[in-house]
């Protein structure tokens, strides 16, 4: 079938292993390395609407996404269904599952905007019931539990009395017959008890001898006093082992009742599975998400990367990979791509092939944003990979019957419901030296009827090749387009950069002659091929100088546009800081009145107070006129006397007013109202009217100037701590799955040990509400917190809130 002829030849099971890296369960492996490919437009909307709510969902630090407990059970529902009995392990995987897929619906339940996802977890059942009988009857280890039935409980119990008395009775021999007893220890042969005796002591322990030494120096007896005890504990070991049964047939029945059901879930743990294996690829790719367009738009892929070669590069050391840009008008419908051998023209056409399948099944295409790609709905290939070491040299005929099953394929396409009368098929083709491995003439002539009938029958089609009548298509018919991989003549090796609107030309004369041909062979050589393709061949050289003379105008022009951007962003933050700070000023100091004006009030009641309380006297009134000036005094704030006139000296530590920095002063120029200073390892020369004194004081120049300096007021014990902006684990509690009593001791916790940081960050997650609320009441109440408030929406919004320390 060429469709899965075309997957070989684009190396798409390559692709599927290195999805199936980031798989998390069995089956979401298999499904990886088996990618189906969607039939429908509608399908891979879907598949890329779940790897973009998932891709979202992992950006959330808060949201722990993971399939931990999930497993592929899928052998073990089909047992159950069969009749048959699951161990232990096997019922304890099921319960886990149903756990984990419960874990997962409740994330998406409790996320917004998820409507993909909602829908595809809607009709899921979780069987809460049965994962807990299971965790009832059956421990972590796989072993049924003695609370799994009283019967079992009763028979566990005789058997652990029995042992303990037979225990007791080989201990007794062990210590009255020690000298035949070849080690003081007592063991198991098969379900007996049994002592170690020596060989020339056996008589003195008589019983029955289940095994020997190797050297058959030692025999292991079990005593004629414990035979009577251990075929006891045989009957309760098989009654242990019915009762088992019993119990692990009643949950595998169970199970079997809600089989269908549980298969369902399963199908759908796969599905998430996938579709999170296919947003973290994504992320690691760098990849964008891309947008299925119309036949009138452009098809837009910047800086595509082969996904292939990105893995081998990260993974294998191999060489760093050259994207391509790749911009399609809509009326294009035939692409010929010329360049010289090993040029990258394959490669090209695999990367282009890759990204339409990913963009079909749901992932990312690692290129820039827009990604801009039409759905096709069959993608087809005829490419002869001479460079791979797995592969024969194709030959004509080979690539002919290749042809032949491509343009059968379209014809089927084209006479399909779907496909619109006298329109092309929606579909990409691919081909690889197209009408190669033959006479020159008779191949190029087919090649250019080949590429005319696939205009009109496909989408687009893509054809690399050695012929130079390829190239003149352009020109007769405006649906074909030319490309060229750049070759660089200085270095004799190509670029892998795809140029578009201008044809490859031919290298291998100026090629030879670099090399040290003759030139007399050269120049006969030249009269051969004609003027007209070599003036030809002068014109494409000529266009490619140009565009490499227009790129290297276009990167200066970028790198300058770069500085420019760090530039303004490094002045936009600074003066953001400088705004900020100007406002935490006057917020501190408008927090300073107000407290002085509330402290005085305060002051002034107690005065008039006592006043109200005592005779009215002059004498009071005066000692209350006292008070209330004493108040003014202490209060209000007081006159700042005029700062004297400062002088900087040389070896002395002074301040940087406008850059924040404290420097040293290497020589002072009175004349020229100018110092030099040092600060680290940069000299430089600044003005008087940019310095101050490390205390504040300014410099008082020739020629006044408005100055505007703020100096703020002595720390009060009072005044609020700096509040950190970055959450680190000291300053950071996450308490979410907690009660409310626990919440409190660990938030307790919590605050005595962040107090010097000014604010704790408590991570409380957003569920019902009820933890965050009790949160809130208790920082109300605690003395030590000043206020509390919520997160923004970028650090966890009502997720998260803040206490502020007084």
């Amino acid at each position: 079938m060429i469709y899965r002829e075309t997957l070989n030849l684009l190396e798409w099971e390559r692709l599927g292993q290195h999805l199936a890296t980031f798989t998390a369960t069995k089956m979401g492996a298999i499904a990886a390395r088996n990618l189906p490919i969607p039939t429908s437009l509608a399908d891979s909307k879907e598949l890329l609407a779940q790897t973009q709510e998932i891709y979202g969902l992992e950006q959330n630090l808060e949201i722990r996404w993971t399939f931990e407990g999930i497993t592929d059970v899928g052998d073990s529902l089909k047992r159950a269904t069969l009749k048959g009995i699951l161990s232990g392990k096997e019922l304890l995987n099921i319960a886990t599952t149903l756990a984990g897929m419960r874990r997962l619906r409740r994330i998406i339940d409790d996320c917004e905007e998820l409507p993909v996802l909602k829908e595809l977890v809607a009709d899921i059942r979780t069987y809460p019931e049965l994962e807990k009988a299971i965790h009832h009857c059956i421990d972590e280890a796989g072993k049924v539990t003695d609370r799994a039935s009283p019967k079992l409980e009763s028979i566990r119990h005789n058997l652990k009395e029995v042992r303990d008395r037979i225990y007791q009775k080989l201990q007794n021999i062990i210590q009255q017959k020690g000298g035949a007893i070849q080690e003081p220890v007592i063991t198991q042969r098969g379900d007996r008890f049994v002592i170690p005796v020596k060989a020339g002591q056996k008589e003195q322990i008589p019983g029955i001898t289940h095994d020997t030494s190797g050297t058959g120096g030692t025999f292991y007896i079990e005593p004629n006093s414990v035979v009577q005890m251990g075929n006891k504990r045989r009957q309760y070991l098989r009654q242990e082992e019915r009762e088992e049964e019993t119990i692990l047939r009643q949950l595998t029945e169970k199970i079997a009742e809600v089989a269908e059901d549980l298969e369902y879930l399963l199908a759908i743990a796969m599905v998430l599975d996938l579709a999170t294996a296919r947003a973290r690829y994504s992320f690691w790719l760098g990849a964008n998400p891309p947008r299925f367009i119309q036949d009138k738009e452009t098809i837009t892929l910047r800086q595509l990367h082969h996904p292939l070669l990105v893995w081998q590069e990260k993974h294998e050391q191999g060489s760093p990979v050259i994207p391509i840009n790749v911009q399609i008008k809509p009326d294009i419908r035939v692409i010929a791509i010329t360049g010289p051998n090993t040029g990258g023209k394959t490669v090209t056409l695999k990367t282009l092939g890759l990204a339409a399948l990913m963009a079909k099944v749901g992932l990312f295409v690692p290129a820039k944003e827009p990604v801009e790609i039409p759905w096709f709905e069959k993608i087809l290939a005829d490419i002869g990979d001479e460079q791979s070491i797995e592969q024969n040299l194709s030959t004509f005929s080979g690539h002919i019957r290749r042809i032949v099953r491509i343009l059968e394929a379209l014809e089927q396409a084209t006479l399909s419901p779907e496909t619109l009368p006298h329109s092309p098929s929606p579909s990409l083709i691919l081909l690889d030296e197209v009408g190669a491995g033959t006479d020159p003439a008779e191949g190029s002539a087919l090649a250019m009827a080949l590429l005319n009938r696939l205009a009109d029958q496909a989408r687009l089609t893509i054809a690399t090749t050695h012929y130079g009548e390829l190239k003149a298509l352009k020109y007769e018919d405006s649906r074909f387009e030319n490309a060229s991989v750049e070759f660089d003549d200085r270095t004799f090796s190509p670029t892998y950069r795809l140029l578009w609107g201008i044809p490859g030309r031919s290298n291998a004369l100026s090629i030879a002659q670099r090399l040290g041909l003759d030139v007399d062979v050269i120049d006969e050589a030249k009269t051969r091929i004609g003027g007209l393709s070599q003036d030809v061949n002068d014109v494409i050289a000529g266009l490619e100088a140009q565009r490499r003379k227009q790129e290297e105008k276009a990167q200066e022009a970028q790198k300058l546009l770069q500085q420019t951007e760090k530039f303004y962003g490094e002045v936009t933050q600074k003066a953001t800081a400088l705004q900020e700070r100007e406002q935490d000023l006057k917020r501190y100091q408008e927090l300073e009145v107000q407290k002085a004006i509330a402290d005085a009030k305060e002051e002034i009641a107690k005065v008039i107070r006592n006043l109200q309380k005592g005779n009215k006297s002059s004498q009071n009134a005066q000692k209350a006129t006292e008070a209330i000036n004493n108040i003014s005094q202490r209060q209000l704030p007081k006159k700042v006397k005029p700062k004297v006139s400062y002088q900087p000296k040389v070896g002395e530590k002074i301040r940087l007013s406008n850059l924040g920095q404290t420097a040293e002063v290497l020589e002072v120029s009175a004349e020229d109202e100018e110092v030099m200073v040092r600060f680290g390892l940069m000299k430089m020369t600044v003005a008087f009217r940019d310095i101050e004194s490390l205390d504040g004081q300014k410099i008082e120049t020739k020629v006044k100037e408005k100055k505007q300096a703020v100096t703020p007021p002595p720390p009060q014990p009072s005044k609020p701590k700096d509040v950190p902006t970055i959450r680190t684990s000291k300053n950071t509690i996450d308490i979410r799955g907690s009660r409310v009593a626990e919440a409190e001791a660990d938030l307790e916790n919590a605050i005595a040990q962040a107090t010097d940081s000014g604010i704790l960050w408590i991570i409380h997650g957003k569920g019902t509400g009820k933890l965050r609320q009790g949160v809130h009441e208790f920082l109300k109440r605690h003395p030590q917190i000043a206020k509390f408030e919520l997160a923004p929406q970028k650090e966890g919004g009502s997720g998260v809130t803040l206490a502020h320390f007084k």
